[in-house]
């Protein structure tokens, strides 16, 4: 099979070969199912993809303690998959999920980890919380 033939199968086929990075991790973007707003990036190894897609809740790999992450398991917050989906090369993955507690993904007590927008005046460059 030539390159090309594989590019097109990846890219057009129905077969999900996630393409994991050189530590085994696979960049996934979240968002809240119901108004598509991103909520939060994490990291998933082959285990956290499985169990996600096992039990239709939401897990991650932790990069800093290098270990299997259950979102919700301390904060409450578990997300329900909705649906999962793979971009164009199978090297990144989108959860739209139903968040659950009070809604908050961020470990701020924030619904979104993307509460804060770059602003730039004269060259300077800084963050301004959003509303």
């Amino acid at each position: 099979m030539s390159a090309h033939s594989d590019e097109q199968a990846l890219e057009e086929g129905s077969s999900f070969a996630p393409k994991f990075d050189a530590n085994g991790l696979i960049v996934c973007v979240t968002v809240e199912a119901a108004t598509r707003e991103v909520l939060m990036v994490a990291y998933m190894n082959q285990l956290a993809l499985d169990k996600t897609i096992e039990t239709g809740v939401a897990h991650y790999w932790s990069r800093s303690r290098q270990s299997l992450w259950r979102k919700g398991d301390t904060s409450g917050q578990v997300q329900k998959v909705v649906s999962l989906s793979v971009d164009c090369d199978q090297d990144a993955l989108l959860l739209a999920v139903e968040p659950g507690g009070d809604g908050k993904a961020c470990h701020t007590g924030r619904k979104s980890c993307f509460y804060r927008t770059l602003e730039t005046e004269d060259g300077a460059r800084r963050l301004v919380f959003r509303s």
